[in-house]
């Protein structure tokens, strides 16, 4: 009977780790004991140089999810796969996780899209930093972050203008980070 895993991999090899267990498994003619290997990710939106850029991020950094009808052979496969630690279990005892859980991990971006929430946005500046105005009226303007809103994508910016502090709102990918 199959079972979800989860393997411990090196942290930004999770995609290779993936790809060694399925080749490695067909090698040794496993494939029908491995029957899944996901590597869990969502959609993102950051912000880079004043441009909205979509990224897709791994949800668990440095673990991978498998379907295993686990054997000493599958054991031994996934356990011998370079760039893997282990699995997450007591002792190093292979611990399966409950269809739920899986499901759950899996379906993190499909749940995500049918609450309605927005993709998360990354920005590469936070309160109290200096941003250079990018566009718009203050184009070439230099300020300080004074709060951050998500839900709009908006940022709200005290420029100095004739000598005062002025706040402005201005959209995230009107700003970027001052050198």
């Amino acid at each position: 009977m199959s079972r979800w895993y989860i393997i411990h991999a090196y942290s930004g090899f999770e995609n290779k780790v993936k790809e060694a267990v399925a080749a490695e498994a067909e090698r040794l003619g496993l494939q029908p004991l491995v029957e899944a290997i996901e590597v869990p990710t969502e959609q993102a939106v950051e912000v880079r140089r004043g441009k909205k850029v979509a990224v897709e991020r791994k949800c668990f950094p440095g673990y991978v999810l498998a379907k295993l009808n686990m054997n000493e052979d599958v054991y031994h496969l996934v356990k011998n796969t370079p760039k893997v630690t282990g699995f997450l279990g007591f002792s190093g005892k292979p611990q399966p996780i409950s269809d739920a859980e899986a499901e759950h991990i899996l379906n993190r971006k499909a749940k995500a899209e049918v609450a309605g929430k927005k993709a998360q946005i990354k920005v590469d500046f936070e309160i109290g930093d200096q941003v250079k105005v990018l566009e718009g009226p203050f184009a070439s303007f230099n300020g300080v972050v004074e709060d951050l809103d998500f839900d709009r994508a908006r940022v709200k910016v005290s420029v100095s203008i004739f000598g005062r502090a002025t706040p402005v709102e201005l959209e995230f990918e009107q700003v970027e980070r001052a050198e």
